[in-house]
């Protein structure tokens, strides 16, 4: 049995969390006002997972994921993810995302079109609704037709994902 291992970190939106395993990252969360919130969450999806001091790799990622809250353009595709349990579509929109740098937006159209059929638009939504890596895999970078907004499963809902937008300098209509 793997051991998932926690730290929660504060950005400039408040306290997040990332979680760990031996394959890489299992979960991120998004900030919230209190740690005790984001504690809660993350005990609710990962019964269990023990509070600790995170290694080399985990840490660089806290402080890149810190850094993108600040503003700065931060590239987190290096951030390795322990996908194994996520299904295989999932993944390869969670690929298709984490090429998309900050302050640039795609439409669930453009990442379906990318996986080679337009068709799976609503499926690409489906997808990132469910994405166990919000920033790492920048799910808020992913709009509707037209450049709506979309959807936005976070707490905050799409008013958190324009804040996440507008923090990396994204032109919007």
């Amino acid at each position: 049995m793997t051991v998932t291992r926690y730290a929660l970190f504060h950005t400039s939106l408040g306290t997040s969390a990332i979680a760990w395993g031996e394959r890489g990252i299992v979960r991120t969360f998004l900030p919230e006002p209190s740690a005790e919130g984001v504690r809660a969450r993350l005990l609710r999806r990962i019964p269990g997972a023990s509070e600790s001091e995170p290694p080399g790799d985990v840490r660089r990622a806290i402080t890149e994921i810190t850094r993108l809250f600040a503003g700065e353009p931060v590239d987190l595709t290096w951030v390795q993810l322990d996908d194994a349990t996520v299904p295989e579509l999932h993944r390869r929109v969670y690929a298709a995302a984490r090429t998309i740098p900050p302050g640039s937006t795609l439409t669930y159209g453009e990442i379906a079109r990318r996986l080679g059929d337009v068709a799976l638009a609503r499926k690409v939504g489906e997808a990132l609704g469910h994405n166990p890596f919000p920033i790492v895999v920048p799910c808020h970078r992913v709009l509707a037709a037209g450049g709506r907004t979309g959807g936005f499963s976070a707490r905050g809902g799409t008013d958190t994902k324009m804040q996440l937008l507008r923090i990396e300098g994204a032109v919007l209509l």
